[in-house]
Parts: C-alpha cells; structure tokens; sequence
C-alpha cells in the first residue's frame, strides 16, 4: 500500500504524518474508550502553550486569526488591489505560524532558542487589521484594542533579544537560571528565593512571587488551569463506562488528582497506573517530564492515547520479565542495583494522538512513573512508539547516511540494520535504562532535587549507556530484540550510528555554542567522554568533513561500561558537583566552528533538522440519540488544517455522548 510519510519540509522541519493501522479493527468499547481519551487529550492542550511561553496562547491566537482569514488556496491581492495583503506576507506568517504549532510556542523545542517573525512589523499589523475587515476575531482584553495587543505582543513576535531561551540552564555571567529562562513555571522568582522553601506541589504548581512572599499556584479544578482541567476531567469520567476495571481504577485516581493536586493523589494514580499492566487501551495524562523547568522539578502538561501493537510486543514484554537477571549484571555498585524487581512491563504501542509536551515533536519510547519511590516499590511501564517509529524511518532521506558515514559498507549496515538497532536499543534505555537502580536513602526518592538543572540530562545519559552496553550481549539476542545471527552487525551499526548522532545534531544549534536540550546534552557527553578516554572513536577529516568514526568495537562498549559505573553512582548519590563537572566538560559546550561546518553540509542538500507530526483524527459515528455506534479515523495529511481544528474544537463542546 502506498502511503504518504513526508508532507512538507518548512524551514528544517520535517512534517510528516503517521499512521494507527490497526484501530478500526479495535471492539467498539475500546474504539470509544479512545475517543473519549482523546478528546481529554485535546482538551488540555492550551496547558502547555501557557507554560511554555505566557504570551503564547494569545501569539498563536493572533496568528490562527490571521490564516483563517487568508486559508492557504486563498490568491492574495496585489498592493492596492483589495484588503488581502501580498502572498509574500502570509507565507512568511504561514510559515512561522507553521514552525509556532510544531514547537508550540517562538521557541525551538530541541534548543530552547527563540525564533522570531521575518516579516515586517507594520506588514503584519497591516494583515491583521485586513483580517479585522473580514471578521477575524483577536485576544484582545477587555478593553484592549487591535493595536495595543500586537503593541504588547510586538516583542515576543519580532525581537529575538526578549525572551530569547525557554529554558536555559547554563546562562552566562553567573546569570540566574530562573531569571534566564523563558517559560512560564515561574515569574518573579530566582533560585536564592527557593532557599530553605519547601513545595508542597513541587511538580503541579506555578511558582510566583507576590508581596515579597512566594505562593504556589496549583494546577487543578478550580485554580490554576481550572476551565481546562474541567475539560479534561469531563472527558476522563466519560470514558469510565468503557475502561475495563483496572483501566477504570487508574482513570479515577487521575481525575481525583485533578480535583485535588495533592502529591498523594499523583502517588496513587502512578500507582494504579503501573497496576494496569495489561489494558489494551491506555493513556498518558498529566504533568510529568520536567525538561521544561531549568531546575528540572515542575511537570510540562502532556497526553498521549494509544493502543497495544500486539505483534511487536513479545520481545519487549520477554524483556520486561529478564529484568531481574539484568538488573544484577548492571556494570554499576551493587550497592546501587535493586534487589527486588517488580512490575516491570513493557509493550509496544501504535499512538492515536500526542498532545502538549508529548507532540508534534515526539519521543519515540516513554518509560513512567518519573517518581522513584514508586518505580522502585511498584515498577512502571514502558511504551515503545511502534508508529512513530515507523513513520520516521519511512520519512528519513536517505542523504543523511551518506553524506556522515565514513564508508560505503557503513551506509550499507546503516540501511539494512538502521531500524533494528534503533528499535532494540530504544526498548533497553525504556524498559532497563529507566526502570533500573536505586538511589541512597538520604535523597527519600527523589534525586532531582539534588542534581536540580543536570538530572534530566543525567538520566537520560544513564538511560542510553545501559541500552548502548546491553545490546551487545548474548541476552539481547535471547529475548528476542535482535536475531543473534546478526548481533554483531546489529551492535557495530547502533555504535556508528550514536557517534555519527553527536555530530549531526548540531546542525540543530545554530545560534550560540552550548546545548540546551538535555537529551542532546547525554548524547554529546558520551561521545566526547569515549572520544576523551577510550580509543573507540576517532575524529577524522577527508575534504574539508569531518567524522566520527568508530574504530574499536569492544572499547565502545567497556567505555559506556566504565561511564555508566560513575554515572550510576552520581545519581544514587545525588552528587550535583560531580553531575555538573561531567557535564561541563564534555555535554554543554560545542566547537561553532565545527557546528557551522555541519550546517554548511546539511544545507548544502537541505536536510531537514527535526520532525513534526500530522496525528490521525478520530471521528465518531453516532445514532439518532447522539450514541457513538462507531469511531472512524482518518489522515488530515496537512498541519493547518489540523492545528485549526484542534483550536476550533476547543471553543465548541462536543454533544457526543
């Protein structure tokens, strides 16, 4: 069957569409079960707009204001011929509209930098008054006019030096990291503030600070959020009739979180969640990774709703049930190794939507609950991406290997094991890298709160060493993750593939010279710390190009062995020193020259840098009484039109029952 993955490239970003085969084929409880999942997923949107970026709900309002007026198969009138403004006006708002959804917000979503409008201000204000004319409705405040919104939002829009990183956990100057950084978690607060304060909602509440004393404000109904979280919680209980009762257990201590934001509540709702092992319906719903936050401790909203991919999951759930046996080999202290594992479970999972944090850019595996007190009593859960994945390898260009592979034999294991390897080494870092070890009692659970701005970096580094060391051994290939046959051909071409990933991804940065984005951060700091202490990898350069080429197999994988040994132990310890020397040294900071090479060279064959998602849309059918008999999806194959609809749907409730 032919398919469409690759529906445009705007700017570096590629906008790709993925597909949920398998859905119609779901009984029609679950179909409905998704739906109602779905539209709660949708419905808490806006949450993540909002605390990435405080102006950047009324910023994507202006500009959807603006496209509904001028929709793309709209001709646009010359100067002085009419009210619409030039077609090179809204292409350059289309596009940096486009770029808006896909990171939503100005700011990139992989380097925290802010992006800005190229047209000119007065263009805009112009296309925006025209909008006016044919009925477009702006954000304006009570008592606000056209002008005076885009006067307040003019700098968010057009200057690149207000606001300039969401996120900024290296600031120069000794700069606060709060005060540094863009996003919308904290306002008036500094980190000397949080000295001696204690949180009571450390992961689901803004931290302001009003008359000189710090107030938290909670996410939940009838605070902080309340209209959506109302949304949300609506379409959660709709769904309860239709959840199977461990499903339906975790779906109500989500909703009482809601209601309530109490630590306690989360706990439990983490609880029954990783107890709802076996439901082949299932989402993902909250404030959970804490990327966003410069301290690394408040929850960016998300949601994501899925379905089991049966005939992908048996080597992840045997995975899953070896746990055990690989958690008392880890290469780390067995001091920090847990002598009980339990609740392990692993699947893979074809997704229907991702929303907030969770897309249009997206992870391709997910292991939860981030707390370690629960994973370390209960377990957690593991997810792999099966569609995602599928939808990024069908969309790659093949120039990519080409032009940063070394040689043809390493484009050849590229193309033929590329997909495998990532596959088998996603699986590890998800369902071993994530749910392993243990930390030191004197950190109760919770070792971000001592490694603050460098534990999402660290974990994920810690993640991906487990993955890089187990895929090459003999049990791998025992559970199932890779033939064994090929094993060795499998492990040289993730091990390329890593050191091949630390250079490409600069093209990413380019602007400034360090790394924002924490898993950019493990990825470079791996590299450069083999580079730096084994002789596994060498730097080389043929016709002004630079590679990484790996050259000893069995070092690649005693360095991560001897990395992870110590990465375990700053964890377990929470040695911030130490995480920040690590890091410092070899994950943050980068050659510009050396990154404006790889722009050069991507460029050259305009290679995109990232991916967005287009998501199915689901669709229900109903009877005469307004009863679903039926969900259907479909495939929009256009950003715009999706990204309007999701708005649109927001301001109109459904009556669907």
């Amino acid at each position: 069957m032919s398919r469409t993955y690759l529906l445009e490239q705007v700017e570096d970003v590629a906008v790709v569409q993925y597909y949920a085969d398998g859905f119609d084929e779901l009984p029609l409880d679950q179909k409905i079960l998704a739906w109602h999942l779905y539209q709660a997923a949708l419905a808490g949107r806006d949450i993540y707009y909002d605390q990435r970026y405080a102006h950047a709900l009324d910023m994507r309002r202006t500009l959807e204001a603006i496209l509904r007026a001028n929709p793309p198969d709209s001709g646009a009138a010359e100067p002085g011929t009419g009210n619409r403004e030039p077609r090179t006006v809204i292409d350059s708002i289309r596009q940096y509209t486009k770029l808006f959804w896909i990171n939503s917000g100005p700011h990139n979503n992989l380097t925290s930098r802010k992006f800005v409008l190229k047209c000119p201000p007065a263009r805009f204000r112009a296309a925006a008054r025209a909008a006016t004319a044919r009925g477009a409705e702006f954000p304006t405040k009570p008592g606000e006019t056209l002008d005076q919104l885009l006067d307040r939002l003019e700098g968010a829009f057009f200057d690149p030096a207000v606001d300039p990183l969401v996120t900024n956990k290296a600031p120069a100057d000794g700069r606060d990291l709060l005060e540094a950084s863009a996003n919308n978690h904290y306002d008036g607060v500094t980190m000397a503030d949080l000295e001696g304060f204690t949180e009571r909602h450390p992961l689901n509440s803004r931290l302001v600070k009003r008359d000189g004393r710090l107030v938290e404000e909670v996410c939940r109904l009838g605070e902080r959020y309340g209209d959506l979280i109302a949304r949300i919680v609506g379409r959660l209980r709709a769904a309860l009739p239709y959840a199977p009762a461990p499903t339906r257990e975790a779906l109500e201590r989500l909703i009482r979180f809601y209601e309530t934001g109490e630590d306690a509540d989360r706990q439990a709702y983490d609880i029954a969640w990783v107890r709802d092992a076996d439901a082949p319906v299932d989402t993902i719903n909250g404030f959970v990774e804490n990327y966003l936050d410069a301290r690394g401790v408040k929850g960016a909203w998300e949601a994501l709703v899925y379905y089991v991919n049966e005939r992908k999951t048996e080597s992840l759930r045997r995975l899953a049930e070896a746990a055990p046996w690989f958690e008392a080999r880890m290469p780390w202290d067995p001091r920090w190794r847990r002598p009980d594992v339990v609740g392990v479970t692993a699947r893979a999972i074809d997704v229907v939507v991702e929303t907030g944090e969770a897309g249009p850019v997206t992870a391709i595996g997910i292991n939860l609950p981030n707390d370690q007190r629960v994973r370390e009593r209960y377990g957690s859960k593991s997810v792999s991406l099966a569609n995602i994945n599928e939808a990024y390898e069908k969309s790659q260009l093949p120039a990519y290997r080409q032009e940063f592979c070394w040689t043809p034999e390493e484009v050849t294991r590229a193309e033929r094991w590329g997909a495998i390897a990532g596959e088998a080494t996603t699986a590890i870092h998800e369902v071993l890298g994530h749910g392993s070890g243990r930390v030191a009692p004197s950190l109760d659970g919770q070792p971000q709160l001592a490694l603050r701005e460098q534990y999402s970096a660290l974990e994920e580094a810690r993640a991906d060493l487990v993955a890089l060391y187990w895929v090459a051994d003999p049990k791998a290939a025992e559970v199932g993750l890779v033939p064994a046959e090929h094993q060795d051909e499998i492990v040289r071409t993730e091990y390329e593939a890593y050191a091949r990933n630390a250079l490409v991804q600069l093209r990413r940065m380019r602007e400034g010279t360090t790394i924002e984005e924490d898993h950019m951060r493990n990825r470079q700091m791996i590299v450069h710390w083999l580079l730096a202490h084994t002789p596994a990898i060498e730097r080389r350069v043929r016709d002004g190009r630079t590679f990484y080429v790996v050259v000893d197999f069995t070092a690649f994988r005693e360095g991560c062995a001897r990395l992870l040994h110590e990465v375990q132990r700053i964890k377990s310890e929470g040695d911030y020193a130490a995480a920040r020397a690590l890091f410092e040294a070899y994950g943050i900071h980068f050659d510009p020259a050396l990154r404006d090479e790889i722009v050069r060279r991507v460029d050259r064959l305009n290679l995109p840098s990232y991916t967005g998602f287009v998501q199915p849309t689901l669709e229900p059918v109903t009877d005469a009484a307004g009863h679903i008999t039926d969900v259907k999806v479909s495939y929009p194959l256009d950003l715009e039109s999706q990204m309007i609809a999701y708005s649109a749907e927001r301001r109109a409730p459904s009556a669907v029952q």
